[in-house]
């Protein structure tokens, strides 16, 4: 658990909504995801005003280091509620001390804290930095793919 409290982090607010879409831009660009300048603050802005569908927190002393969303889900497979890291950003100034892995240790933390007995993530296999950091915090490889439907409006 000391690891957990050697980074700093709290959870954000609809004040820090300029840096953290900041953030993330940086992050969709990187990890080719696209960001819709419509929809994802609008989703964002819905997570932060409903702390029962998650949380996010921002890392390091000022917020600036990056930040995890984690969300909740249910699954029978999972027996039930389960934790979803959603996003895991750290900045490019901020790698290679060990924040990574921090934050995913903070992540489960709070998972613990909801009672949860599952994490989830998802990774691009582009990103095999990523993966690896993943697997060496003791996440297992399921080798499932993720497939997605759009079935809301056209976005």
């Amino acid at each position: 658990m000391s690891e957990v409290a050697a980074l700093p982090a709290r959870a954000a607010t609809p004040a820090d909504l300029p840096a953290l879409l900041a953030m993330m831009r940086a992050f969709y660009a990187e990890d080719r995801l696209r960001f819709d300048e419509t929809a994802t603050p609008r989703a964002i802005e819905a997570l932060l005003a409903d702390p029962a569908c998650g949380v996010v927190l921002l890392l390091g002393e000022t917020g600036a280091a990056g930040y995890l969303a984690l969300t909740r889900g249910f699954s029978l497979e999972q027996a039930g509620h389960y934790a979803l890291l959603d996003e895991l950003y750290i900045a490019p100034e901020a790698r290679g001390r060990g924040l990574g892995a921090q934050a995913l240790a903070l992540a489960a933390a709070q998972a613990r804290d909801w009672g949860v007995d599952v994490l989830r993530l998802e990774v691009h296999h582009h990103n095999p930095r990523a993966k690896a950091l993943y697997l060496r915090a003791g996440f297992v490889d399921t080798h499932r793919d993720t497939l997605v439907l759009a079935v809301g409006a056209e976005r």
